[in-house]
């Protein structure tokens, strides 16, 4: 176990806000309760920095919600993207400003976790929640939330907020409930300078064969991350996927350096945010696009809002002030990401029916390559864009009501 700026001593002191997990969500939180002041305790149960299986793109909302400060650790800036229909009908579309960046998680995280710190958190690595406790023995008062670690240490919050990941102890303990699930397989395989140059400010979006799925190449470097994610319950599938997307890239000759599986899990609509004093976020509240299963803006825009309110919960005197508080972050979040998750939803059970239709206008109209633009370069989002513009409002329902058998050629 490390530890930093901690001792002993301060075992049973009471932090306002005790952050569990530091990927994005939970540094972006403890860097926005830490900002006002609070004290802060950061925990998680790996060493940083660390892998995790992320394509790493860095859209507008993304880099619009990072601290004052932070410089992008880009391997890549993007101006150009194929798209392709399962390896056939490619088409590169280019813009003369960037449309996003690609990032290494393990750096990025790091240097969030570090914005943390350097505005007053603690961090605590190689420490496991065991439980969250808000009356009992452990629990000293009703204004104080119990954190038991494995090993039997408990830490004193006046707030908690999970961000623990989707399948960590946070959001059970708060009764999030996920309607969508899918498995996202992605080999990190490092190529030649030859065939980086080729890929240099590029990246390939394929969609795939399996309803709903699609496949990635990032570039970053002399690594190339290929990805492909689908529903889960098609394991077999989507392993022939990834590995017929590798091999008609050209790149099976090339041995991955990283070759990795994860769940991606979407909230259900009425699923809950908060229990008593303790919140969720990022993955650990199931928030995530669901169509492109983008995940890091929705994790640095909750953690934010998540940081902001566990500040107010941790001042509440009572737990109705702390109730209307927590029903305060649930609004926010469902105003603005509820919206975009919303909005995705339909777009996901549109593109589930009818890759080709998405495939034929994003790449031969240009109104929805203006959008795609405007969604990634972060002028825009999903959810504004079908609000304020009628023409995106009514392709949505046009896609909604489109009969299953109605194609459109590619």
């Amino acid at each position: 176990m490390s530890s930093e700026n901690s001792s002993a001593d301060d075992v049973r002191q009471v932090w306002d806000v005790v952050v569990v997990g530091a990927g994005p969500a939970g540094a972006s939180a403890a860097y926005a309760a830490a900002v006002a002041g609070r004290r802060v305790l950061l925990l998680e149960k790996a060493e940083l920095p660390r892998y995790k299986t992320c394509g790493g793109g860095i859209i507008g909302p993304s880099r619009d919600s990072l601290p004052p400060g932070f410089e992008l650790p880009f391997k890549d800036r993007v101006h150009a993207v194929t798209f392709s229909n399962n390896g056939r009908f490619s088409r590169t579309r280019r813009s003369r400003q960037m449309l996003f960046g690609l990032i290494n998680r393990p750096e990025f995280d790091q240097q969030l976790v570090e914005h943390a710190q350097k505005a007053g958190a603690e961090l605590r690595t190689g420490v496991a929640v065991q439980r969250v406790e808000q009356h009992g023995s452990a629990v000293p008062d009703r204004r104080t939330v119990a954190v038991v670690l494995q090993g039997g240490e408990t830490v004193l919050a006046r707030a908690v907020v999970g961000a623990d990941g989707s399948a960590g102890r946070i959001g059970a303990h708060v009764g999030v409930k996920l309607d969508q699930v899918d498995l996202g397989l992605e080999a990190e395989i490092p190529v030649p300078e030859t065939v980086a140059e080729d890929w240099k400010g590029r990246v390939l979006i394929d969609w795939g064969p399996m309803p709903g799925s699609y496949g990635w190449v990032f570039p970053k470097g002399d690594t190339l991350t290929v990805g492909v994610i689908s529903r889960r319950g098609e394991g077999a599938a989507t392993k022939r996927y990834l590995e017929d997307f590798i091999g008609r890239l050209g790149l099976a000759g090339f041995e991955p350096s990283v070759s990795s599986g994860h769940l991606t899990r979407c909230r259900a609509d009425d699923s809950p945010l908060s229990r008593g004093r303790v919140l969720v976020c990022g993955d650990a509240a199931g928030l995530l696009e669901p169509w492109t299963r983008e995940g890091i803006s929705f994790a640095l825009r909750s953690g934010r809002l998540a940081g902001e309110w566990a500040v107010r919960i941790a001042e509440a005197h009572d737990a109705v002030d702390a109730r209307r508080q927590a029903l305060n972050y649930a609004f926010a979040v469902k105003a603005g990401l509820g919206v975009e998750m919303s909005v995705g939803k339909r777009m996901l059970a549109a593109f589930e029916r009818r890759p080709g239709v998405f495939h034929a206008v994003l790449t031969g109209f240009r109104p929805a390559w203006k959008a795609f633009k405007d969604i990634t370069q972060g002028s825009t989002t999903l959810g504004e864009l079908v609000r304020t513009h009628p023409l995106a409002h009514r392709a949505l329902v046009a896609l909604d009501r489109r009969p299953a058998g109605d194609e459109v050629s590619s």
